[in-house]
């Protein structure tokens, strides 16, 4: 054999080699992406009810005007298929996407700017390797002076601390684990913190809880009336993964999604680890008081037809005592939403019901929407208020009516 062709022979080697390293590196990628946009829950805001995975359109109603979610799938017209590296980066560490279009911060680059290049670019690969779709959101309606994105220019300067996540020498891995998922993909802040008149989250009551979309984000710091500092880290595990921790919350609303498609899709590590920072964050008093352990009263004969509808269509799966009947997940002694005086949580899950596709059908929850009046509702929540709670709060039936405009606004 010559030389010529044993070098040519170890050439082609050495590209073939290089071929299968890169193609698996790539693959390694593509599937570290899969899990970091899984836990940054991009599909929550970036699919429109009854539309596909990562397509967009959903609307974001804001005090200014209606904001409606970009397509990012690698369709090369309507959506991200375009995008170099350096503008996909450039999105979620600065805000600023492809031709320097400015972002609102409905999209949480605020907390995404803690991920690293490579970890933005892992999200990257995982969405260039999807079906590209072609659809275009409807165009934003965004009220003058706040349609002028060039503005957000100096929101950013004034409100986006845009750093990595730097480790803390001072706690353990698995803090320092829990707290970048937290304050980065997670995003949980974004969702939980109450923001300022420019629609900035404010640090000193990080995690206190707000409202969002017409539901209660309730406290998770570590306070343990209104936060989550009750909770040992199994019943926080489980809520993650299950939608559910009995006597302490059940996922409902815009949080079972987040449960469905980010934290149920997670590995335990990273849950316990999510689990253990936020049982060692800064206490907020204030919010809804989780309620004592559930003490039976008599029904006032006030609430006589809140009592009958209850007696009617819920003592099937929720016993009087406020226990779970076939499971301990549709126990409602120690819910926050039972002890909530504005009912908020309480009356859209009558609403809407609560049925994750991904659980047992003993974890789901029927609407009620149709089979009952206003009256009927407006009662039976009152009821539940006053017998598992402790505020003796009463519903009425012009908040019933107003929840159903606005979840038929939402849809």
């Amino acid at each position: 054999m010559t030389i010529i062709k044993k070098l040519l022979i170890g050439a082609s080697l050495t590209c073939a080699v290089a071929n299968v390293t890169h193609a698996a590196t790539s693959q390694e990628m593509i599937d570290k992406g899969k899990y970091l946009t899984a836990a940054a829950d991009c599909v929550a805001c970036h699919i429109a009810p009854g539309g596909k995975p990562y397509a967009g359109g959903l609307e974001f109603k804001l005090p200014f005007g209606s904001l409606y979610s970009p397509n990012i799938t690698p369709d090369k017209e309507t959506g991200i298929g375009t995008w170099t590296d350096e503008e996909f980066v450039s999105a979620l560490q600065e805000g600023v996407g492809k031709d320097g279009k400015h972002y609102y911060p409905a999209f949480p680059y605020t907390s995404y700017t803690k991920m690293s290049r490579n970890e933005i670019l892992a999200i990257k690969a995982y969405l260039f390797s999807l079906e590209p779709v072609s659809q275009r959101p409807p165009e934003n309606d965004i009220s003058f002076p706040f349609n002028q994105r060039w503005g957000m220019m100096f929101w950013n300067f004034v409100f986006l601390d845009e750093e990595r996540y730097t480790h803390n020498p001072d706690k353990s891995d698995t803090w320092n684990r829990g707290a970048y998922l937290v304050e980065g993909p997670g995003h949980c802040g974004e969702c939980h913190t109450p923001r300022n008149l420019f629609q900035a989250t404010k640090d000193s009551k990080a995690l206190a809880g707000t409202n969002i979309q017409g539901w209660k984000a309730y406290n998770i710091s570590s306070d343990p009336e209104q936060g989550i500092g009750a909770w040992s880290e199994d019943d926080l595990v489980n809520y993650f993964s299950q939608g559910a921790a009995p006597g302490y919350g059940v996922a409902s609303g815009p949080m079972a999604d987040v449960v469905e498609h980010s934290l149920s899709q997670m590995t335990q590590e990273d849950l316990n680890a999510i689990a253990v920072y936020l049982k060692d964050t800064q206490p907020q008093t204030e919010g809804v008081s989780k309620p004592p352990i559930f003490i039976a009263k008599a029904a006032e004969s006030s609430d006589s037809l809140g009592k009958k509808v209850f007696a009617d269509a819920c003592s099937s799966c929720h016993l009087w005592t406020g226990q779970g009947r076939q499971t301990p997940v549709t126990t409602l002694s120690g819910l926050k939403t039972v002890n909530d005086p504005e009912g908020t949580n309480l009356i859209n899950i009558l609403l809407t019901g609560n049925s994750p596709i991904h659980l047992s059908v003993d974890h789901r929850m029927p609407s009620f929407k149709e089979g009952y009046s206003d009256e009927e509702l407006a009662a039976v929540s009152s009821f539940v208020l006053k017998h598992f709670g402790t505020t003796d709060a009463s519903i009425n039936q012009q908040q019933i009516k107003a929840a159903k405009e606005a979840q038929s606004k939402a849809h």
